[in-house]
């Protein structure tokens, strides 16, 4: 199939990252991306160790992301304890450290080493909609293994995902160049291209991140662990456009550096209903599920519930 190359980036050479990236400002980050390179060549174990204690020492010295956390998991896990909380807390602390130090093998680990330590979960549901080759939209909300999850599905089939610049130039083209190494197709966040929607149709799962605050002209309003948050409302659109079944599915770590766990969940039934608000309550309560499979692993740093609806109170 012939893409219009107007509609998605091609991913930048490396010289070519290089020489654009040459400025004494950008010189920190390229040292911090051979940090995570050669971290990469480490065992899965050792990275593990080493995220745990720098995670420790994370939650302990980053006091407005441990606020944010220990708001979020109150609101969401109303009957928790405080010990409970601040437990929950330090164990997301290191889950995104262990996360974040073990990237460099989901952008640099060779296809055999990905599968593996990489673990499947339900993985029939998602080949049955694979083998009717039906089109599948595969919900992934933000979890600390989420990098890992959709270049570890690439490496079967090669995906489609969107993606939202990033503020800093060299991380956005250089995230932009390790998640299409395995043949994935990315499209701006801000827009639906043509080309998008007929390689879903085509057979191409479509690597979707729903959950993070659109802001309030861009969502509608549903509940996520009882706590009205803004949500996109893309998901039921995209269904209904594509045809595609929707298959929740987020990606943990597993315990003391022994590899990766993709969990599939039961499709989303009778889905898209034409309802945005339902189809909104319908992707939330999906990832509810979802989280309720590893808590600690959601991004609970992230500012949620930063955009309220009229009249409430700020959140954070």
């Amino acid at each position: 199939m012939n893409q219009n190359a107007s509609e998605f980036e091609a991913p930048p050479t490396l010289p070519a990252l290089l020489w654009r990236f040459r400025a004494m400002r950008f010189w920190p980050l390229w040292l911090a991306i051979a940090l995570l390179r050669a971290l990469a060549w480490l065992p899965l174990p050792v990275i593990y160790a080493l995220g745990w204690v720098g995670g420790g020492l994370a939650y302990a010295l980053h006091r407005p992301r441990r606020r944010i956390a220990g708001r979020n998991l109150r609101a969401c896990f109303p009957g928790s304890t405080e010990a409970d909380i601040r437990r929950l807390a330090r164990a997301h602390f290191r889950a995104v450290v262990i996360a974040v130090l073990a990237g460099g093998i989901a952008w640099w680990g060779s296809r055999a080493r990905m599968r593996r330590l990489t673990q499947f979960r339900n993985r029939d549901i998602y080949e049955r909609v694979r083998a009717r080759g039906a089109p599948i939209i595969v919900l992934a909300p933000h979890f600390v293994g989420l990098e890992h999850g959709g270049l570890r599905l690439s490496v079967s089939t090669p995906m489609v995902s969107m993606y939202q610049r990033h503020k800093n130039p060299l991380l956005d083209a250089f995230i932009k160049r390790r998640r299409a190494r395995f043949g994935a197709i990315q499209f701006d966040r801000r827009r639906a291209p043509k080309t998008m929607l007929r390689l879903i149709r085509g057979g191409r799962p479509f690597y979707y991140l729903p959950d993070q605050d659109p802001g309030r002209n861009a969502a509608v309003f549903a509940p996520f662990f009882g706590v009205q948050a803004a949500t996109f409302s893309a998901l039921g659109r995209l269904a209904g456009i594509t045809g595609a079944t929707v298959i929740p599915c987020a990606t943990r770590l597993l315990p003391f550096g022994r590899g990766f766990e993709i969990i599939f969940g039961a499709p989303l039934a009778d889905y898209p209903s034409g309802d945005q608000v339902a189809d909104a309550t319908a992707m939330n309560r999906a990832i509810e599920s979802l989280v309720a499979q590893a808590p600690a692993q959601y991004l609970w740093s992230h500012r949620r519930f930063k955009t309220r609806p009229p009249g409430e109170p700020a959140f954070y």
